[in-house]
């Protein structure tokens, strides 16, 4: 089978095709394997990820640089960028184009919407969009995918409960979009109308024919849900912090919370959470944050990885 993720940017998980994400996902079993046999592989021994990180991280910086390191590859690590050019007024521009110079692909976090966009035109090399603002997260939606494949093969028939910040969360904006591809029967939207998801998401979902429904109330919806994904609401993209204060914890899953949910119902959160989740859960089967997405989150970068730069 013709490889198209060779040399193609990750942008957006609406130019994500379903064969692609197939693709995806089997490359990640496979590379699974491997570590866990194994270890590591050579087979992009030769190439060098630039990590770009303009915005705080730490799964999603670690795990590429862990999955770089593990495929053989090396990397240009930047965490933060006070100690680069950036401070001294480098235009996005020359930065893109000295690091694409430098290495083979650019991974790219960044507090402005649309950047990974741009630094794509500016770009030789594939760009993979690891946060972009309250825009997008692909590569996180597409573990999220992965991890709820391994418990729903086929998705279909599914309800789907997305819960908290829905306006600013980008994982839940690039997720909810790739779950198009796989027609759960329902998403549930549950939010403060404050934090309501864009309306440009909903519409995109709706038109596969998805039934969507949207409320602020999580018990309404929790006893028929088979994936319960939470988020935190996010500080950084308040203006007012008393309107975050009276926000944030809005929506807690408890112990009390988790009998309502039924026995094959699976817990997921693309982290950090900030009290969105009772630690006293954690060692519930069926909460899989820290038990499957953070390990698959490293699987599925090498996944990508491997397959942008190795045709």
């Amino acid at each position: 089978m013709k490889n198209t993720l060779f040399g193609k940017d990750i942008l957006s998980t609406r130019n994500i095709t379903k064969d692609e994400a197939s693709s995806i996902f089997r490359r990640a079993d496979e590379l699974r394997e491997i570590v866990q046999t194994k270890g590591s592989t050579d087979i992009l021994r030769g190439k060098i990820l630039t990590a770009l990180f303009y915005e705080p991280s730490s799964r999603t910086y670690a795990s590429f640089i862990s999955a770089m390191q593990r495929l053989g590859g090396g990397i240009i690590p930047l965490n933060g960028m006070t100690n680069t050019s950036v401070a001294k007024g480098e235009t996005l521009e020359d930065t893109i184009h000295v690091f694409d110079s430098y290495g083979d692909c650019i991974v790219m976090r960044h507090p402005e919407v649309g950047t990974s966009v741009k630094a794509a035109v500016y770009a030789k090399g594939p760009v993979v969009n690891a946060g972009d603002g309250t825009g997008e997260h692909p590569t996180q939606a597409l573990l999220d995918v992965y991890t709820i494949r391994r418990h729903f093969p086929s998705l279909q028939g599914t309800t789907v409960t997305l819960v908290g910040d829905l306006l600013n969360g980008r994982t839940v904006h690039s997720l909810i979009m790739l779950l198009a591809l796989y027609t759960p029967s329902r998403i549930n939207l549950v939010s403060p109308n404050e934090l309501r998801m864009p309306e440009e998401y909903v519409a995109y979902v709706q038109k596969t024919g998805i039934r969507v429904s949207q409320t602020d109330i999580l018990n309404d919806v929790v006893s028929t849900t088979d994936v319960l994904y939470a988020t935190r609401v996010q500080k950084e993209r308040f203006s007012d912090v008393k309107v975050y204060e009276r926000l944030k914890h809005r929506y807690v899953i408890t112990r009390d919370t988790m009998k309502l949910l039924k026995k094959d119902t699976i817990l997921m959160h693309p982290l950090p959470r900030v009290g969105e989740i009772s630690p006293d859960i954690d060692g519930d089967p069926r909460a899989l944050y820290l038990r499957e997405q953070v390990p698959n989150g490293m699987y599925v970068r090498m996944a990508v990885l491997s397959l942008i730069l190795k045709k």
